[in-house]
């Protein structure tokens, strides 16, 4: 066979990047291989995440964007270009990350994947008694029924006909789809004994002479002196629930509206985590979702429930584990509808090879964890047969049991071998050792990171001399002595969700690792019977809601002892240090940025002409506090602030607090003035977890902590879980990761298997014991891992 010269198409088998400026990188030049599995490595906050999916992944996006007309431009969100010199041989990038699913209440998985639509297509043809069409089977569709009369013209004659409409929904009237009903306790709102006057209202921030009370009191809609309980049926309603109306309060033009409709804006629409302790255990207390009685939580209609095939309704396939689904729909035998069935079967299958069969369709996706989620969004790439295609991925392994790794390396391997390019930033050993190519990045985080550190094999990885290379083949020992426990948390009879009737003590005054393959049931157990206990704080990766003006020093409470200096150092107001108040620039009202809509193409975000950036007025930059002004401060790393704030002329014991704990939670690298939206989930967690270390006593939960953290990192970790058991902390943590376990002083192990499989104690006890019995699939891996 005849061997010519290469054929120029055959070039381009590298993905070219150079002077790569996004963020925190330092003008990284990099060559990436096509049709090979490269992992990203790095401390957290080295730049992985700025050159995988901000550089490459983004680019690809936008490029793509661009073959689209303008008009369907105009529908599409727009990408600016990356801050980058030369991306050579890009191809279409598919992002399979961690961002939460949309937690909308109608969200479930079934409608997050395709498995939902076809379901209800399945009922509409098989389903009997027959209803109607697919819409009739949706919870997301309400019956309408409307009639009228319509003017048709019929050459020169016009002729008025009288029609109806009707749209028939499966959507349950009573809940709107939601499966819940909520319900706010009025008697946590008030005390009807009392009058307005005489501080009738409970709830925080209601005091008798703010401008809360006197909305009520002044409205005119009621006596401020009577009791509450002596109200008529009409002040009652105009104080309870009464639509916004405009009344004259005090001389000012101000909009009333109903005690309910009020506290549920104000607090229910709020992030629960970034509310004060004493505004979140109200809202605890106030208010309670409840199952919806009239679908029994299924968020359909009777109608829609009442059509079956081989004695199923569409609500109880939904409620079924999915490997039990994909047995039932290998049972029916219907050529009429053979293609959709086939589609129904492969889907489902694939959601049993990516270890999520222990799922329901009609699991909420807001109760997704951050791994479950992104294995959600690849169930549709499994059985794609495009090729050359980039799949970028963040941290597949979260979420994952060490026994479920390997089926997600095998998955990856899979991706790979079918032509197309993976690119995976990751932490664990497991998934850095099959990879072809390593990118390690850093060799620290933030301004000392972005740099390129080591390129090529993951043998050479370990002679590289890096942090990650380093670390890559740690391990440890089984703590030798644990502590003793002082008392336990009793939890009896934990039947929620796949937990079978589970009794367990949770030992106090200890660190308790809770693990468990995924899907056995763990966090059904800790945050179901434990989470919601008094004197118990809860720390998870859920988002932080916020603007992008908030920032690590606004959430934190950083700020307001900071904006207090310099108002007394300069002898001004405090407002005057704040972006969002007196101080912001008038030109981009404390944003920083001006940004310029162009419509269907990108928008330009340009910064800001007449503070440079800095988000203050000029004459506010003018203060000084240590030889710093506000912009600056907010510019400093929390380690290089936290040595700011601790001597001096800048000495601020309270900013020096916060910023320790901070630290505490290895995240010294942060910005503080970075926004909050462009946080890790791992990050969120350890942001929240320094809110709480500064409370005293009580039970700390936490949801697996090392997400996001590098294997120089866990070890930091480790030491801040001790110290705050030291300081006479229970500290719960739900967790794969072995260095963990091994650190326990109690592991509570669930089992033996996910879903309807698992949802049982299967061992209690220490970690030596653990290793020793070797009985469960979490003690053989960590015998293999402990040294």
């Amino acid at each position: 066979m005849h061997i010519g010269p290469e054929h120029p198409a055959d070039q381009h088998d590298r993905i070219r990047v150079r002077g790569a400026r996004e963020n925190n990188l330092r003008s990284v030049d990099v060559d990436l291989p096509k049709r090979r599995l490269t992992v990203f490595t790095g401390v957290s906050g080295s730049g992985k995440s700025s050159l995988v999916f901000g550089t490459v992944a983004a680019e690809s996006q936008r490029m793509i964007n661009e073959t689209y007309s303008a008009f369907v431009q105009g529908f599409m969100p727009s990408l600016g270009r990356p801050d980058v010199d030369v991306l050579d041989g890009l191809t279409t990038a598919i992002v399979v990350d961690q961002e939460r699913i949309g937690a909308d209440p109608r969200s479930t998985v079934g409608t997050a994947t395709d498995v939902g639509a076809m379901l209800r297509v399945l009922f509409s043809r098989l389903g009997t008694p027959r209803i109607g069409g697919p819409n009739a089977f949706s919870f997301n569709l309400a019956t309408v029924t409307a009639g009228g009369a319509i003017t048709v013209q019929k050459g020169k004659d016009a002729k008025a006909e009288k029609v109806t409409f009707t749209r028939l929904g499966g959507m349950c009237p009573d809940c709107e789809g939601r499966g819940t009903v909520s319900d706010i306790d009025l008697t946590q709102l008030f005390d009807d004994t009392r009058s307005l006057a005489d501080g009738a209202l409970t709830i925080p921030g209601y005091g008798t002479d703010g401008w809360n009370v006197r909305m009520f009191a002044e409205s005119g809609f009621f006596d401020r002196d009577k009791p509450i309980r002596d109200y008529t049926d009409q002040e009652r309603q105009d104080f309870l629930y009464r639509e916004p109306t405009k009344r004259k309060i005090a001389g000012i033009n101000m909009t009333y509206e109903g005690l309910v409709p009020r506290v549920r804006r104000s607090f229910l629409q709020k992030d629960r985590e970034a509310m004060q302790p004493h505004v979140r255990a109200f809202v605890d207390r106030a208010v309670t979702f409840t199952t919806c009685p009239a679908c029994d939580g299924t968020r359909l209609n009777d109608v829609a429930r009442s059509s079956r095939i081989a004695g199923r309704s569409i609500a109880d396939v939904c409620g079924m584990q999915i490997t039990d689904l994909a047995d039932w729909l290998h049972g029916l035998d219907e050529p009429s509808v053979g293609p959709l069935l086939d589609g129904l079967r492969d889907a489902l299958d694939s959601f049993v090879e990516i270890g999520l069969g222990y799922l329901s369709l009609d699991r909420p996706t807001g109760t997704l964890s951050g791994g479950e989620g992104q294995r959600v969004k690849m169930v549709k790439h499994l059985g794609s047969s495009l090729s050359d295609v980039t799949y970028v991925f963040d941290e597949p392994s979260t979420g994952l049991h060490p026994h479920d790794i390997e089926r997600m390396n095998g998955l990856l391997l899979r991706l790979r071998d079918k032509g197309n390019t993976v690119l995976v930033v990751e932490h664990k050993p497991e998934v850095i050792q099959i990879a072809d190519h390593v990118v390690d990045l850093g060799p620290g985080a933030g301004a000392n990171g972005g740099t390129l550190c080591y390129e090529g094999t993951v043998e050479g990885l370990r002679a590289s001399g890096t942090v990650t290379g380093e670390h890559l083949d740690d391990r440890v020992a089984v703590k030798p002595v644990v502590r003793r426990r002082t008392g336990v948390l009793e939890i009896r009879g934990a039947d929620a969700h796949n937990l079978r009737g589970v009794d367990v003590d949770v030992p106090t005054g200890v660190l308790t690792v809770v693990t468990g393959v995924a899907g056995s049931g763990k966090s059904t157990l800790v945050h179901g019977s434990l989470s919601a206990r008094d004197g118990v704080v809860s720390v998870d990766q859920s988002g932080i809601r916020g603007s992008r003006r908030s920032n690590p020093a606004t959430y934190t409470g950083l700020l307001e002892p900071v904006r207090k200096a310099f108002a007394k150092a300069n002898g001004v107001k405090p407002a005057l240090f704040s972006a969002n108040s007196e101080g912001a620039c008038p030109a981009c009202n404390g944003t920083g940025v001006v940004y310029t809509d162009l419509g269907m193409m990108a928008g330009v975000a340009t910064t800001c002409a007449e503070c440079g950036g800095k988000r203050f007025d000029q004459s506010v930059l003018e203060y000084r506090l240590g030889g710093r002004d506000i912009s600056e401060v907010l510019a400093m790393s929390v380690a290089e602030a936290e040595r700011f704030f601790a001597a001096g002329d800048s000495r601020i014991p309270a900013a020096h607090a916060v910023l320790s704990r901070l630290a505490d939670v290895g995240l010294g690298y942060l910005t503080i003035g970075q926004p909050l939206t462009t946080l890790s989930g791992g990050e969120r967690q350890r942001l929240k977890l320094a809110n709480h270390l500064g409370e005293q006593g009580g039970v700390i939960v936490l949801d697996e902590p090392t997400t996001g953290l590098h294997l120089a990192d866990v070890g930091q970790l480790l030491g801040l879980l001790d110290r705050l058991v030291d300081a006479g902390r229970t500290v719960v943590v739900i967790e794969h990761h072995q260095a963990v376990m091994a650190h326990a002083d109690w592991i509570i192990d669930l089992g033996p298997g996910a879903g309807h499989d698992g949802g049982r104690v299967v061992f209690e006890g220490t970690p030596a014991d653990l290793v020793a019995a070797r009985s469960t699939v979490t003690g053989q891996h960590l015998a293999d891992y402990v040294r």
